[in-house]
């Protein structure tokens, strides 16, 4: 049992109070995961021909300037950095597939660099997650004052790996692309085997990864978001509610049966996604529309950029 959230602002006035407004959201939900949490924010987007990497690392205090030094020189390369905790977010505007890879390198090496994980990337997502109660890590972050114009968020209560920040969700599916889940999958060993001859490499043992691991597939293979998640109803089995955050907006598949709950509410200002109504962001003069069970289609939320959702 886990708790999964969104929150998208249409309101651009409100963007500045997005951290305070999601908070009350994730922790409410501590009672369906106190084991870790994590969320995917939309904030900042880099200029063209950048990447913004979030990145993390066991050791707390560990000296990002290592990286940004080493990194610089090796790629003859800018590159910025922000620590924020046990993470941090770092823009550069090298090649992107020239960074993974170095950052693979870097994790055969035998020093502190080894143990630097890759936990999203793109133009606009940051992505933090730790091991603790939902209100801590949230704190940790300091994402109570963040700006931005969409969250998602989870709290985790683990039923299929170990309790561990590699664990925790969210996990990244492409470029801007992140996932979170609750509920479990049947097949996902079998779809693990048959991802790793398809190139896939999975870092925790968690069924959410292989997942994201799947929509990454596809997506690689040339299908669309919503053709992804379509086939994903098909081919993933068990009982689940994913939120997929994207640059634009978000999406919400149930499992064809509607095992897992998810509400979906709309006012003029917001967009939120709970799994009950106890974790709505209600604010007093606000009348919302409820969304209706849309199973098995996927629901996706987002603003309109050049004609795509």
């Amino acid at each position: 049992m886990c708790g999964i959230v969104g929150l998208y602002l249409k309101n651009a006035e409100l963007q500045s109070q997005l951290g305070s407004m999601f908070q009350p959201m994730l922790v409410e939900m501590s009672s369906r995961g106190p084991d870790s949490a994590g969320v995917a924010i939309y904030r900042n987007p880099v200029e063209s021909g950048q990447t913004k990497f979030s990145l993390a690392h066991d050791v707390p205090d560990f000296s990002w300037e290592t990286l940004e030094t080493e990194l610089a020189a090796t790629l003859q390369c800018s590159v910025s950095i922000k620590t924020v905790g046990t993470h941090c977010i770092l823009v550069t505007d090298a090649d992107e597939a020239k960074v993974v890879r170095w950052l693979k390198n870097s994790q055969s090496a035998p020093d502190v660099l080894a143990e630097i994980r890759i936990v999203g990337s793109g133009q606009s997502i940051e992505i933090f997650k730790e091991v603790g109660p939902p209100e801590t890590v949230y704190e940790q972050f300091n994402l109570s004052h963040a700006s931005g114009t969409h969250m998602i968020g989870h709290t985790r209560m683990a039923t299929e790996s170990a309790v561990t920040t590699a664990g925790s969700h969210p996990f990244a599916t492409g470029a801007d692309l992140c996932l979170v889940h609750n509920g479990s999958l049947s097949n996902h060993n079998i779809l693990r085997r048959n991802l790793e001859r398809e190139g896939i490499r999975f870092q925790t043992e968690n069924d959410t990864e292989v997942a994201g691991a799947y929509l990454t597939w596809k997506l690689r293979s040339g299908a669309t978001l919503r053709q992804a998640l379509e086939d994903g109803i098909r081919e993933l089995d068990g009982f689940y509610t994913f939120c997929i955050g994207t640059q634009n907006g978000f999406a919400v598949v149930r499992d064809p049966i509607a095992c897992k709950h998810a509400v979906l509410a709309e006012t003029e200002d917001w967009v939120a996604m709970p799994q009950n109504f106890v974790q709505l962001p209600i604010y007093a003069g606000q009348k919302m529309q409820k969304f209706g069970n849309r199973n098995p289609q996927p629901f996706i939320f987002g603003v309109k950029n050049n004609g795509n959702s």
